[in-house]
């Protein structure tokens, strides 16, 4: 129990950080983007306010995702976790979706406003802050194991990326003013990025919500683990699907139909302990019993 507190604890002050990051970054984007008149440093502010909703959605989930089973619950509350990473993906989507189809109608208005150099500000501070929030983030969602925290590590990326064309569309439509309508496809050029990044978020978020096993890698490796326990003859009919991070298994195992109850639920519950002790991120086992010379 302290330890999930203690890994909560870290989700919180991690996206707490990150939030009023965002703050000061949608602030200082949005302004210089209107003062520089660059669509696609507005574009860019817009992205980062998205990053607000997601951080929210993190901090909030964190306290019902890490929650302990119960009775309504038994196997834990972690999906919740899939669904916040889900929900981001598809804030991604749809602010991805609305920047490009604003800079589409940009691009055919005849009349398009020359940007200035006040603009590079939003974009230059926006590449160092969010590449330094990314590798903070993705660290301590990788050392947790959190997909919903790795999710949003991947968000901050996007900004950071996104805002290297707004830059590059500053820089060229102030140099060459007859190039203004460069502003507007780099604003479309993020909206792609953003929905690669979206896509990727999404997809293993969905085959999860949809009972996907583990890896044959993880398969082969549970396998193993349990068919090293002492009194196990074999093992077969191993079965996963994924909870958030985690693991869940339940296996067969064949054992000498000559030993007692008790003994063959002392294998079992070894079998068990070795899964989660050694196992690719398990977190719980269950573990069917049969007799070896079964046909």
């Amino acid at each position: 129990m302290k330890t999930e507190k203690s890994e909560v604890t870290q989700i919180r002050n991690i996206t707490l950080v990150s939030m009023f990051n965002n703050l000061c970054l949608t602030g200082l984007k949005l302004t210089v983007g209107i003062l520089g008149s660059s669509q696609a440093v507005i574009a860019d502010a817009i992205h980062s306010l998205s990053d607000i909703a997601t951080d929210l959605a993190v901090i909030f989930g964190v306290r019902y995702w890490s929650a302990p089973p119960d009775s309504d619950h038994p196997y834990g509350h972690r999906r919740i976790e899939t669904i916040i990473s889900t929900v981001i993906g598809i804030a991604l989507v749809s602010v991805a979706i609305g920047l490009g189809l604003n800079a589409i109608e940009t691009l055919q208005t005849p009349s398009i406003r020359h940007t200035t150099w006040i603009a590079i500000a939003g974009p230059i501070a926006s590449v160092i802050l969010k590449e330094i929030m990314y590798q903070w983030t993705i660290r301590v969602g990788k050392r947790l194991k959190s997909t919903a925290v790795q999710a949003n590590a991947w968000h901050q990326r996007s900004d950071a990326l996104s805002s290297i064309p707004a830059l590059l569309a500053v820089v060229v439509a102030t140099v060459k003013p007859e190039w203004a309508f460069v502003d507007a496809i780099g604003a479309i050029i993020i909206s792609l990025f953003i929905l690669k990044v979206a896509w990727d978020i999404i997809w293993p978020a969905l085959t999860e919500l949809t009972d996907r096993g583990a890896s044959e890698s993880d398969l082969s490796r549970l396998k193993e683990i349990a068919e090293t326990v002492a009194g196990v003859k074999e093992v077969h009919r191993v079965r996963t699907r994924k909870l958030g991070s985690k693991i869940m298994v339940d296996l067969h195992v064949l054992v000498d139909p000559e030993i007692s109850v008790r003994a063959g639920h002392e294998i079992s519950e070894n079998v068990k302990e070795e899964l989660i002790n050694n196992g690719p991120d398990v977190f719980d086992v269950v573990v069917h019993l049969e007799p070896w010379d079964l046909d």
